[in-house]
């Protein structure tokens, strides 16, 4: 399964987007291709996909040590901060033209949170202390105003000059309450590579030795971690692992809940998502591994494999997994989508890895599979977006976009090389 994964990173995913979608002519990475194989340049450029391809290529550098990774990484970078950041109000923009100019300006604290994720990413690979500067200040941004003193919690959106705004829907598809399971999910994953981060830098540093990659630092100069930073940052992840299992987990039947009320009012309407159940559980397990602390793990553990056994109820025999359920309505959206495999293989892998649970193996073998016949593009590169319920292919909905970015699926390849 690694070699199979290995040969997957490199040669269908990322040699896709090294190929076909960097933007040689505004740089950076081109907006959209449709799912007939047609670039559409003058497309917007997304924040999340810009800084999932950051992600993307410094986890790949990092792994594999490979210059072309970095080269790819580094123009992410440079691009991301050059056009995205918002040098007079702070955050990040939720778009830009095809020219790097600001389009949609609202800030999306998701869409920060992944930026946090991606500069996080690259300071790790390379130890270099602009990236990692760049993503405490957007930590500092989150917690200064997406943080809810009053309920505790984190709100879904505000304005460029951080005012409350009516409509804070991350997308079309979703309800409009001021604060989502989705969110929180994308802002405990970076704040947990984040202090993976800062604590690499602290044991270089206490060890007497400057941090130093396989392949030379951008900036290859020895980074000082204070304690201070990295207890604001456990602190936080403390905080989000609490809210996780407290106010979003349902303990009656642990799934997660979706959508809330400022005071963590569920919204009505009884909803479950079989492919952020599965995706939430190892990310959560994951936050208290880093956090390292024996109670929460105590708290932790049981939870995740609950929350992967809730999951199973998207299980299709074949090992793929449905996307999710409206239980008062009946309707489910049955679809295959390309995220929701690689989010179930990583679950289950990591269920077998730390619970000794063969049949998670199985489990995330049985999906593997079905990625390998169903889902990735041998032709093109990349992987479909979706196959409907009948196993035709979804030629709707773009093959690398806005939210179609090499992250879900390169992470399953990075976390399965790294992990065995």
């Amino acid at each position: 399964m690694k070699a199979e994964m290995q040969d997957v990173l490199e040669n269908n995913i990322l040699r896709f987007w090294l190929e076909k979608m960097q933007d040689m002519e505004h740089g950076g990475f081109y907006g959209r291709m449709d799912s007939h194989m047609q670039l559409h340049p003058e497309a917007e450029k997304g924040a999340i996909l810009n800084a999932r391809i950051l992600w993307s290529f410094s986890a790949a550098y990092r792994v594999l040590d490979k210059q072309e990774y970095l080269n790819a990484a580094t123009r992410a970078k440079e691009y991301f901060i050059n056009h995205f950041m918002d040098k007079e109000y702070g955050g990040v923009f939720w778009s830009v033209d095809c020219q790097g100019q600001p389009l949609d300006t609202k800030k999306q604290f998701y869409a920060i949170g992944f930026a946090v994720y991606g500069l996080s990413e690259y300071a790790r690979a390379t130890g270099d202390r602009e990236a990692l500067d760049y993503a405490l200040q957007l930590f500092d941004c989150i917690e200064e105003h997406a943080k809810d003193s009053e309920y505790n919690g984190y709100i879904e959106a505000l304005t460029r000059h951080w005012q409350p705004m009516a409509d804070m829907r991350l997308s079309e598809l979703d309800a409009n309450y001021p604060k989502s399971q989705n969110t929180h999910l994308h802002i405990i994953e970076p704040y947990t590579n984040l202090l993976r981060c800062l604590k690499e830098f602290q044991g270089a540093e206490l060890s007497n030795c400057n941090y130093v990659p396989a392949i030379g630092a951008v900036l290859p100069v020895a980074i000082s971690i204070s304690p201070e930073i990295i207890y604001k940052v456990s602190a936080a992840l403390r905080n989000l692992i609490t809210i996780f299992t407290d106010k979003i987990l349902n303990p009656d039947t642990n799934h997660l809940r979706l959508f809330f009320n400022m005071d963590w009012t569920p919204a009505p309407g009884r909803l479950e998502s079989y492919g952020h159940d599965i995706e939430c559980s190892w990310l959560m397990h994951e936050a208290a591994l880093v956090l390292n602390d024996k109670k929460v793990l105590e708290k932790v553990e049981p939870i995740v494999q609950r929350v992967a056994k809730a999951s199973e109820k998207g299980l299709r025999p074949d090992g793929s997994m449905i996307h999710e359920a409206n239980l008062d309505t009946g309707h489910i959206d049955d679809d295959l989508h390309w995220w929701v495999q690689a989010e179930n293989v990583v679950g289950w892998l990591n269920i077998y890895q730390y619970f000794g649970d063969q049949q998670a193996l199985q489990k995330a073998s049985a999906c593997w599979e079905y990625i390998k016949h169903n889902l990735i593009d041998y032709e093109h590169g990349e992987w479909y977006w979706s196959r409907r319920h009948d196993g035709t292919l979804n030629l709707v909905d773009d093959h690398a976009g806005f939210w179609k970015c090499p992250y879900h699926n390169s992470r399953l390849c990075l976390e399965t090389i790294e992990r065995f």
